[in-house]
Order: structure tokens, then sequence, then C-alpha cells
């Protein structure tokens, strides 16, 4: 199958990162390639652009969508997370400007063997990077109940989460559960029917909370974060895209502790903990697609871009 991935806020996230043409950048989720390929067309010959990914289908299919400019792009299979150790080891320090665009690409989504999908009955898979062994079936079959409750909850948000994971155990004393379908099945049996009527498919909340714990999405973007903000040069912009609250409130929290880090009680007239702001929020609030793009991409819907710019004080 063909990787296909519309870049969600493609025109905004390009223009908040006011590209440089002999700059530094780096598309730390590249996916399709669809925000790298308008980087490259900004840059100059002098200009660089790396792009990482953990997909071997993205890394492939970016590959051939760059293929005009290769010899101002480098692409490596890695985690955003390593990002700061990928770049040392081609010799760069710092950039002009970082963008993720978080979450499951269309072509994971629409490639039913990967198995992120609710949509079609698939082994349970839902790795991003399939080098790694642990699935969502080992997570499914393995963790005890009061795990599985906590992740559903917590990283699912998902009000029924005791019972998904009663429901879970339960059928899996029977046999292992081994496809989405049959996941989808247990889920469906711990939610009320008048509950499943509206509000989206019921295993929605469910499937991001396994998909988040199996691929470490939230500690990852944690991690990354405050890598990313010592990479950035003076002027250098980080544009983060999410898709769920979970995300979008550790870039909102990561920006606002940037810009103030201060730890001293209020009370003190003068700050004495000596800790100096990155630099400055670029947006207030985030940045959503406009009717037009939901119109064209409706998986755009819960889409939010947030920039931040470093200022070396």
């Amino acid at each position: 199958m063909e990787f296909r991935h519309k870049s969600v806020l493609l025109e905004e996230s390009i223009d908040a990162l006011r590209i440089k043409p002999d700059g530094i950048y780096v598309d730390g989720t590249l996916g399709g390639g669809g925000h790298s390929l308008e980087i490259c067309r900004r840059l100059s010959d002098k200009g660089r652009l790396i792009g990482i990914d953990q997909d071997e289908a993205a890394i492939q299919a970016a590959s051939g969508r760059l293929g005009e400019f290769k010899d101002r792009v480098t692409i490596i299979r890695s985690n955003f997370c390593d990002m700061r150790g990928e770049l040392g080891k081609l010799g760069i320090t710092s950039v002009d400007g970082v963008i993720l665009d978080l979450g499951v690409s269309s072509y994971q989504l629409d490639t039913a063997d990967r198995g992120f999908t609710y949509r079609e009955d698939a082994p349970l898979d839902m790795r991003m990077d399939q080098r790694q062994d642990k699935t969502a079936k080992d997570i499914v079959n393995g963790y005890d109940e009061m795990e599985l409750y906590r992740i559903i909850r917590d990283y699912g948000e998902e009000k029924f989460a005791k019972n998904i994971a009663k429901h879970i155990v339960a059928a899996r004393k029977e046999k292992a559960l081994e496809t989405t379908g049959e996941l989808i099945h247990v889920i469906k049996a711990a939610i009320p029917m008048k509950v499943r009527a509206v509000g989206g498919h019921p295993a929605k909340r469910t499937f991001q909370a396994i998909r988040i714990e199996l691929n470490r999405e939230l500690d990852v973007l944690q991690e990354a974060l405050d890598e990313i903000a010592e990479l950035l040069k003076d002027g250098g912009r980080v544009c983060v895209i999410t898709f769920h609250s979970l995300e979008d409130r550790i870039v909102k929290n990561k920006f606002r502790e940037w810009e103030n880090p201060c730890i001293c009680p209020k009370e003190f007239p003068v700050c004495v903990c000596g800790r100096k702001p990155k630099g400055r929020v670029i947006t207030r609030r985030p940045i959503v697609p406009d009717p037009r793009e939901l119109e064209e991409n409706p998986r755009a819907k819960s889409s939010k871009l947030r920039v931040f710019e470093r200022e070396i004080h």
C-alpha cells in the first residue's frame, strides 16, 4: 500500500517556522514527508533538512517524495526523542527550527495489518517501530487488571476504564485476545448500550490508550521537548501539532515553563532561583484548522498547533 498522509495545518506550521533559506531544520516526525517537502522548497543549496521517523514505510515514502532535494536532505530511522544524539553524529549541535506532527499517520491507520484501526479486524500490533518486539497483544494479554485500568483511564480518558479492564481480563481467561476484532467485541460488552449509541466508536479511547502505552508516546514527548529547547539557535522555533488533550497539555505546560521557569515563592520581591527564560510562546492560544481544511481532511479535526521561539538571554 502506498504511504498516504495528508499533512495537517501545513501552511500554518510552515509559516510559523519562519524558514531561513540557509538554515538547518528538523522534521522529527517525517511521515510521508509533507511538511518536509514544503521546508525543502524554501531552502537554498546551503540549507539543510534532517527528517526523522521510526517507521520504515514512512522512511521509504519520504525518501521518494523528497528525492529532488536529496542534496539538502538527511533521513534517519530513529525516534525524535533521540534527536540530539542523531544530530550529534552529523556534527550538528544547533538548529533553526523543529517540527513535530504527533500521533498516528493516515497510512498507519489505513493499513489494517498494522493493528492501529478499530474499523477492521487485524492482529493486535500498534507498533510505530516494527523493530520493537512488544506489541499491543502483549499489553492486552499480559498487563494485570489494575495496570489495564490505569492506562485506559489515564491515556484513553475513558470513563468505563474499570469495566473494560475487568472484561478484558475475564475474556482472556477463556482464550488470548489476538485481533482488534476480538478486543472490540470485549470493549463493546463493557460499555452500556445507550452510551455506545452516541459519541463515536466505543473502542476509540481504549485503542488510543494501548497505543500510547506501547509506543511510550507521552514519555517520548516529555523527554524530547527539553532536548529540542537546547538545540534551538537564538530566534529558532519549535512547532508541535497535537491530536489529543494529553499531548497538548504536555506541550502547553512545557512551553509555559520555558517562558517563565522561576520557582521562587510569589512573596519573594526578586528571583533568587536563577532560572532563566528560554524564550517566548508565540501561540497564546493554539492554532486550529480552518473550515476548509476540516472539510478536505476530517482527520484534522482535533489537531492543535503550538509554537515557541528560543531567545538566548
